[in-house]
């Protein structure tokens, strides 16, 4: 039997998925894209996972859509129109699970992550990147310009950098990454794996309920005017000062003592 091309394994209240297809970098096949959008919407509709890493196995982290599969793709009567039409509905369709899990997505990123690869990165909550990573939106180099992955960089960047990268296919160090604001911090190639695991550790040692209601209310108030955006938050601080595991977090504090959650 093959290996499967995605793994799951959870330890405690953190879960781990690694995208298992070496051979072809961990593209986002059409089978890759599937078991992702499978397996993340499980962990959402679940309590028991409080964050979630997602890295890649072998020498990368991802890199992009499967090329392979798309030139076939294009055979069909139509050019292929149809079935780019659905892949690309499908990808985007995934990038935009992520922030809307109530759990936090950890990207931990390696080798390389190009093309939808770096939008995957993008389109996580957090991420942390090993030395010598490069991340990329290198399609203009064969042709095809990174649209939908121009959709997330561009929201975790300064404009004019994604600009470029978008039209020179340059690639960016992690260092500059995490400069951009790509990634959360940059450790060497040995401590990465500890590292993406201390911030999900941390993460999902905190209430998991406030951290849902907290990760909903980011990523709304983001789209609003500032006055919209205080009064919604408003309301969803309310709402989470009312949770009972909230008063016990409070006079935890107070009495300086550790809470005793029930979430």
């Amino acid at each position: 039997m093959p290996d499967p091309i995605l793994l799951r394994e959870d330890t405690s209240a953190v879960a781990t998925l690694t995208l298992n297809t070496p051979g072809n970098l961990n593209a986002l096949s059409d089978a890759m894209i599937a078991a992702l959008t499978e397996e993340l919407s499980a962990i959402a509709a679940g309590k028991d996972v409080r964050a979630v890493i997602l890295k890649g196995a072998g020498k990368a982290f991802c890199a992009g859509h499967d090329l392979k599969e798309m030139t076939a793709g294009r055979q069909a009567e139509d050019g292929g129109k149809a079935y780019f039409a659905d892949l690309f509905k499908r990808c985007a369709a995934l990038m935009t699970l992520i922030p809307s899990m109530p759990q936090p997505v950890i990207a931990e990123v390696h080798g390389i992550a190009t093309a939808a690869g770096c939008q995957l990165v993008a389109s996580c909550d957090m991420a942390v990147a090993a030395e010598g990573t490069k991340f990329g939106v290198n399609g203009v180099n064969i042709g095809l310009f990174c649209s939908t992955p121009m959709v997330a960089l561009s929201r975790n960047i300064p404009r004019k950098k994604a600009f470029e990268m978008l039209t020179t296919g340059s690639f960016v160090e992690a260092a500059e990454a995490a400069d951009l604001g790509l990634v959360n911090k940059v450790v060497p190639q040995d401590d990465l794996a500890g590292a993406s695991r201390d911030l999900a550790d941390l993460v999902a040692s905190k209430l998991g309920a406030a951290v849902r209601i907290g990760k909903q209310a980011y990523y709304e108030q983001l789209q609003m005017p500032v006055s919209e955006a205080y009064a919604y938050t408003g309301d969803v601080m309310v709402e989470n000062m009312l949770y009972r595991d909230t008063e016990e977090g409070i006079a935890a504090f107070l009495e300086k003592r550790d809470p005793t959650w029930t979430q």
